[in-house]
């Protein structure tokens, strides 16, 4: 629920005035459709088959003869992951793939990140050492690292890099790199995930591996990697990535097999923890519920209790693993409340001090703060305020003096990794290191930098941004007529496409007479709607609703809504999701 205490702005989608073949959408579909770009039935063909081809990767053609080879001999294989959901999905699928293809000797590190940070550091070869590995390949991440890499090829173990986050001006010495963001990479899609990209090497990998008899002189039967794409798809929808049309193949058919019972008992049973039923999972659903209990293990505790999940196929660990998950994320969410409460305060006081401070962008420190709580803290902030957020906690918990990490959020229009480089370039004392995407960043910074840093970056904010850049709107698709607010719609709009970052999930306006309301679960809303002079009467829901009591006894509001079915004791029947509301009268 969009908080209420600002009033935002209700803006239309543009439509385009670009020729579309959709004819045989409807003039809905066809007006959502326009609206995102999308104007040929060829851009929605969500079938594998319309995947770019994986040879297109710059380092591609290294990255599998380093594999090969490592097949041959029988090489011992270390992943090292990153500590949250893309990382731990992407670990996963290298795993499962590697050995699927005929590797025996595959094992897994993942840094925790109260104790080791982000990526492959010096610190985590040493680690890694210890199993003696021939090979090490990172997953969603390595590609800033060059003193990691530098330290393993002084050790005799050969770094192979896939990751998908942007490069720095200077690049490790691996073995080889496989990142689409890398310069002059021809892969159409800039906006794979980390497992994604994992993905893709493991299809290349098969398909050199095929070309050598692999398979048949191994007695080896060939694998179907598409058996990886529920991973996949959580991976992709999790990390928050661009749903171009490269992520909405490999999202939609992930989505397939979840659907038709066909995922990874691991998954499975984080979705039934959940209460989600899977034939009608959405990425929705992955996003805002399964993800989150995955991401748990990393936040509160180590993310290798998440990848075992994913990796077992025994059903009972499974379960066992999912619940011990499920539990970390509700003790997740009380320490973001208790967390989120404190910044309110905090915003209050920086706000009575400098009337100017949130004028662009707002950053946030506690020295008691859980670290692996911030960057959920800074997206409701950043939610919340509608500016570029980063909120800091201490590296060591309670300290007065060292090290800090931030966690950055960002708004649209505002590249959050751009902001921190020109942020190195003109303080390059400030940053430790710092790295990330266009709309989520990390970096690390002292604590006797912070004002200075804190007054460079609302600089930096402010020259990026202007007032209409900062104004709260909400874009939707329109309105919908008293015909259209029917479950045949919503199922409709819910098959037609796969919705996500970028490629937003449809989103409408309008007045509605409110015949009833009441309050449920405390902080929530039930509404039975009309429109006007409407004849069919519409149930509603809007979910943590600021200050409950003050919209009961209203006859008329203005919603901005999602149209979904919803399933209760086994009967369907549409529902307006309300995501915020006016009052009118």
């Amino acid at each position: 629920m969009y908080s209420q205490s600002v009033k935002k702005l209700i803006v239309t989608r543009p439509l385009s005035n670009h020729a579309t073949s959709l004819f045989e959408r409807s003039s809905l579909l066809q007006r959502i459709f326009s609206a995102r770009g999308v104007y040929a039935e060829e851009e929605l063909d969500r079938r594998l088959l319309k995947l770019p081809s994986p040879w297109l990767l710059s380092g591609m053609t290294t990255m599998v003869e380093v594999l090969t080879q490592a097949l041959v001999l029988q090489q011992r294989i270390t992943i090292v992951a990153d500590f949250d959901a893309d990382g731990a999905t992407s670990c996963a699928v290298a795993i499962k793939g590697l050995r699927a293809l005929g590797a025996r000797y595959v094992d897994f590190v993942v840094p925790n990140r109260f104790e080791y940070g982000y990526g492959l550091t010096p610190e985590i070869v040493e680690l890694v050492k210890l199993q003696h590995p021939d090979i090490i390949i990172t997953v969603d991440n390595g590609i800033s690292s060059i003193e990691g890499v530098a330290t393993a090829n002084a050790l005799g173990i050969k770094v192979l890099i896939t990751d998908h986050h942007l490069p720095g001006n200077e690049l490790p010495e691996a073995a080889a790199i496989v990142n689409p963001n890398l310069q002059d990479d021809l892969f159409p899609s800039k906006s794979l995930a980390g497992v994604g990209v994992i993905f893709y090497v493991l299809m290349a990998l098969r398909s050199r591996l095929r070309e050598k008899n692999w398979f048949t002189e191994q007695q080896l039967a060939e694998p179907n990697l598409a058996q990886l794409l529920d991973f996949v798809a959580l991976g992709t929808v999790a990390d928050v990535v661009a749903l171009d049309q490269t992520n909405r193949i490999l999202v939609h058919q992930g989505l397939l097999r979840i659907r038709t019972m066909q995922c990874h008992p691991g998954l499975l049973a984080l979705i039934t923890v959940a209460g989600k039923n899977p034939a009608t999972l959405s990425t929705s659903d992955l996003g805002y519920t399964i993800a989150p209990r995955l991401n748990a293990a990393g936040r509160m505790d180590t993310m290798a209790l998440g990848i075992e999940c994913l990796l077992t196929d025994d059903h009972e660990l499974a379960k066992h693993s999912a619940l011990l998950l499920d539990q970390l994320n509700t003790e997740r969410r009380e320490v973001e409340e208790q967390m989120k409460q404190e910044a309110m305060g905090l915003l209050a006081e920086l706000q009575l001090m400098d009337a100017h401070y949130a004028s662009a962008g707002v950053c946030l420190y506690n020295k008691d703060w859980h670290q692996g709580v911030i960057g959920i803290l800074a997206a409701r902030m950043k939610d919340k305020l509608h500016r570029p957020v980063i909120a800091f906690a201490p590296v060591t918990q309670g300290a007065i003096d060292g090290e800090i990490k931030g966690s950055a959020r960002s708004i649209h229009g505002l590249h959050i990794r751009d902001v921190l480089s020109d942020i190195a370039t003109a303080h390059p004392k400030i940053l430790s290191k710092f790295g990330g995407h266009a709309m989520a960043a990390g970096l690390t910074i002292m604590l006797h930098d912070y004002p200075a840093f804190v007054l460079a970056f609302n600089e930096i904010v402010t020259q990026r941004l202007n007032s209409v850049d900062l104004e709260q709107k909400i874009l939707t698709d329109g309105e919908l007529t008293e015909d259209e607010l029917t479950l045949v719609t919503a199922d409709v709009l819910q098959q037609a496409a796969t919705w996500g970052q970028t490629f937003p999930e449809p989103l409408f306006h309008g007045v509605f007479d409110v015949i009833q309301v009441r309050i449920v679960g405390q902080r929530h809303l039930k509404f039975v709607l009309r429109q006007p002079k409407g004849h069919v009467l519409i149930d509603a829901i809007a979910f943590f609703v600021d200050q409950t009591e003050q919209w009961l006894g209203l006859r008329q509001i203005k919603a901005v809504y999602k149209l979904e079915a919803n399933e209760y004791r086994g009967q369907r029947q549409v529902q307006l999701l309300i995501s915020y509301v006016e009052k009118i009268i």
